[in-house]
């Protein structure tokens, strides 16, 4: 641990030192690049090796990232506002005082990423990594070593995107699921965030593209337990600790059992029959989840005597939606700055 707090300040007098050869705005912009580029920036580092700590320290190391976090945001916000200020018009020359003022917006990340973002480092805390594969998916990893056989009705809940006979655009994140295994042997745990295409008509809760989360943890002596607990937490931690929890007997081909997972309704508590966000019941739906089927785990060569496995997976378009209340998907897409620059205030 002190090796990481170690680690922490010499990213901090790094950061300090590179600001300060910051002279302009393209210079700036590449700090900011170094540190906070999602891809490879430092702070993402970080969060990454947090799963190299131990368990107990954790916590405290997470602490200290976002700490570090907002102390190069706050740095670089302050530094930005400096070189912009204008300088003084020389004297000869004339301006018409009456004329509206014009305000330059630096760019900022939208809103669906930013929710990504909170969702993966909650992962990453518990040990996750995240894994990415191809949007354009063969009919094999899409749906057969899922579980799902040719004409199965299952495959039309899906409603596929197709290219050609055996090409199609993905319709979950699952395909990678598969190609994490057939790459690696066990123990796996990982993420799996990224876009995904159905044939959907556009309405408030349905687009043809939308964003997807799946997990999937194969090691052995994994049981239900496991996949409860790893749930409960993620969901206390993006919304609330007293948050309620309830697991719903469901089915899904590539799992069994399975189970869906609903929170009590955060807009209203149960306690309003008219509420337009959980029809009165006090429950939204929240995610999928279930027990890899072992079939899927033979698919890959994975004998399901010694392994085990869970897989989970949720939208991050209408989670978002529900955290932050907004009644129509189409909003984040629809490129109203007057909407997305609500989600980047500091």
């Amino acid at each position: 641990m002190k090796d990481f707090k170690a680690k922490i300040e010499e990213h901090k007098e790094r950061f300090e030192k590179a600001l300060t050869r910051a002279i302009d705005e393209k210079s700036l912009q590449e700090v900011r690049n170094t540190y906070m580029s999602r891809k490879r920036g430092a702070l993402k580092l970080l969060f990454e090796e947090l799963k190299t700590l131990k368990p107990e320290d954790r916590a405290e190391a997470g602490q200290m990232i976002n700490k570090l976090k907002m102390h190069v945001q706050k740095k670089i916000e302050s530094s930005l506002k400096k070189l912009t200020v204008p300088k003084p018009l020389a004297r000869e020359r004339r301006i018409d005082l009456t004329l509206p003022g014009q305000k330059e917006y630096w760019g900022a990340q939208h809103p669906v990423s930013l929710f990504q973002q909170e969702m993966e480092n909650i992962f990453i805390a518990m040990g996750f990594s995240i894994e990415e594969g191809p949007e354009i998916e063969t009919d094999y990893y899409n749906f057969e070593a899922l579980n799902f056989p040719p004409y199965h009705p299952a495959r039309d809940d899906w409603d596929t995107l197709y290219i050609t006979d055996d090409l199609l655009l993905r319709t979950h994140t699952s395909p990678v699921q598969i190609r994490a295994m057939e790459k690696r042997k066990p123990p796996i745990r990982i993420i799996v965030p990224g876009k995904v295409y159905r044939r959907e008509t556009p309405d408030p809760t349905h687009l043809p593209m939308f964003y997807q989360l799946e997990g999937l943890v194969v090691d052995k002596g994994i049981t239900f337990a496991h996949l409860k607990g790893t749930l409960e937490h993620f969901l206390k931690t993006l919304f609330y600790e007293k948050i309620k929890i309830r697991f719903r007997p469901s089915f899904f081909p590539f799992t069994e059992p399975s189970a869906e997972v609903d929170i009590e309704c955060i807009v209203c508590g149960g306690k309003d029959e008219e509420c337009r966000v959980c029809d009165g019941s006090g429950w939204k739906e929240i995610l999928g989840s279930g027990m890899v089927d072992p079939q899927v785990l033979k698919n890959v060569n994975v004998d399901p005597e010694e392994y085990a496995g869970f897989a989970f997976g949720m939208g991050i378009d209408r989670t978002a939606m529900f955290a932050y209340q907004i009644p129509d998907i189409r909003y984040f897409y629809e490129n109203d700055l007057r909407f997305t620059r609500q989600f980047n205030l500091k």
